[in-house]
């Protein structure tokens, strides 16, 4: 019998999070304590801006962000924001949502499952993703539960069970 395999992979829907964002522009927009502060959000290139006039305005705006992310099924850890800076009159947070298992973290993922994982289980990096394979179906699920359950810095989703 060939082995069963899956990758743990770091991907956002990039659709949802423009959902989130949009959700967030018109929660922004219509909230009294935001009217006539310059408060706004939106993308720029890649990255995620907020504006505000003070700093915790523009932590408010991050936020209500945050929250419509986690409607929308996004786990924050996707989402890497930087600290309020004055830009002017005005403070800006910049973030972006994280793509891929980066190697720091990819080695942590492969050195957990290694060392608590079912014995039959194997891991190896490719690129952005952790490919784990095993001969038994009930291993890689025992595996899937166990890097759930782990608190890693980075959202992880499976694909490619086969």
């Amino acid at each position: 019998m060939a082995d069963s395999s899956f990758d743990v992979v770091s991907k956002v829907d990039k659709m949802e999070t423009d959902n989130a964002l949009n959700q967030a522009i018109k929660e922004v927009e219509q909230r009294y304590d935001f009217k006539n502060v310059g408060a706004s959000i939106e993308w720029s290139g890649e990255k995620i801006l907020m504006k505000a006039n003070s700093e915790e305005r523009v932590k408010a705006i991050l936020e209500v962000f945050e929250q419509k992310l986690i409607k929308r099924g996004i786990s924050l850890r996707s989402l890497d924001a930087g600290d309020p800076f004055p830009s002017g009159k005005e403070f800006r947070i910049e973030a972006k949502m994280k793509e891929g298992i980066d190697q720091e973290n990819a080695k942590k993922v492969t050195k957990l499952i290694r060392d608590e994982g079912p014995k039959s289980v194997k891991s190896q990096i490719q690129g952005d993703e952790v490919r784990v394979s095993s001969k038994s179906r009930d291993d890689l699920q025992a595996t899937m539960a166990l890097l759930k359950g782990a608190d890693l810095p980075v959202a992880l989703q499976f694909v490619n069970f086969r």
